[in-house]
């Protein structure tokens, strides 16, 4: 039987952006630093503790360093850099200091299938999570959040649907655009990178049920030997390696939230033996289920301090 962790240390960030959303239908939320620092207490202290939503979250950092926490690893955020964080993702926030400034979209995943295009960066087929951009991208991003922000914020535009979709649209174009922007080919059937993304799709849709490699390759019309060398360029890891990478992320991310066994998790994630499971879990991690619980628990409450 499952226990959810102490309810201390976690919190529903759907619910909550939910009741903050600023449009009536669409679960949309345009913020920045001084919004949040505007927040009350205890609301500020839930954003610092690491969570796991179900929105897509992007915070452009335009005044000064910060540290954030995504998936439990450190990510050193620079001056006009962005981050974004994809469902499913645990996320801690850093904590508000002076002269630190930034813009944040929070958005339901439902709003991606109104827009008239897709973004592939949301893939993550590079690895990064984080994207630069050059002084004129920039400034168009530092604009089309402030205009988001007007829009979102004022009872006479906070419903224009198009018009903030349309802004929405323009903002993950140049998101697009500057994650991709030393790759030469991207988007084009039959191309390496394409054939990656490919692979990234498969795997968050199967890796539940382990599958094997030489069948994600026939379904990618590959060779496992091209595969192989596909994954292994953008990855450095091997198709096989990937998964298992995933799926310990996966584990990672349940214990977040719940107390579980070696024997529950395994055969949740699709593997028939949980001593091999453990065994991997601890490679991956450093630590075996029992330490790792202890781990995020101290993790947590350090946070809400």
């Amino acid at each position: 039987m499952k226990k959810t962790l102490n309810k201390k240390n976690v919190w529903d960030l759907k619910k909550l952006v939910d009741g903050l959303s600023q449009h009536d239908e669409l679960k949309i939320l345009a913020g920045s630093s001084e919004h949040i620092s505007a927040l009350p207490k205890d609301v500020y202290r839930k954003f610092l503790m690491p969570h796991k939503g179900a929105h897509y979250f992007f915070l452009f950092n335009e005044q000064n360093p910060a540290k954030h926490q995504l998936d439990l690893q450190e990510i050193h955020l620079s001056t006009g850099e962005l981050l974004f964080v994809v469902p499913n993702q645990i996320h801690a926030s850093a904590p508000l200091k002076k002269g630190l400034k930034f813009s944040t979209l929070t958005f339901e995943p439902g709003c991606l299938a109104l827009l008239p295009r897709q973004f592939a960066f949301l893939i993550n087929p590079l690895n990064r999570q984080t994207i630069f951009f050059d002084n004129e991208s920039r400034q168009r991003v530092k604009i089309f959040f402030e205009i988001l922000r007007q829009l979102l914020h004022s009872d006479k535009t906070r419903n224009n649907t198009d018009t903030i979709l349309a802004y929405i649209s323009a903002l993950l174009t140049e998101f697009d655009n500057a994650y991709f922007k030393n790759i030469s080919v991207k988007n084009i059937v039959g191309n390496r990178l394409s054939k990656y993304t490919q692979f990234k799709v498969i795997i968050e849709a199967e890796f539940k049920k382990q599958p094997s490699v030489n069948s994600i390759a026939e379904k990618l019309f590959l060779s496992q030997n091209q595969l192989y060398s596909i994954v292994k360029e953008f990855s450095g890891l091997s198709p096989k390696e990937y998964l298992i990478q995933r799926s310990m992320l996966e584990a990672q991310r349940i214990l977040f939230y719940e107390k579980s066994t070696a024997k529950e998790l395994a055969y949740e994630l699709g593997f028939a033996d949980p001593d091999y499971f453990s065994r991997l879990f601890k490679r991956y991690t450093g630590k075996n289920i029992s330490k790792f619980l202890i781990y995020i628990q101290d993790l947590s409450r350090q946070k809400s301090n």
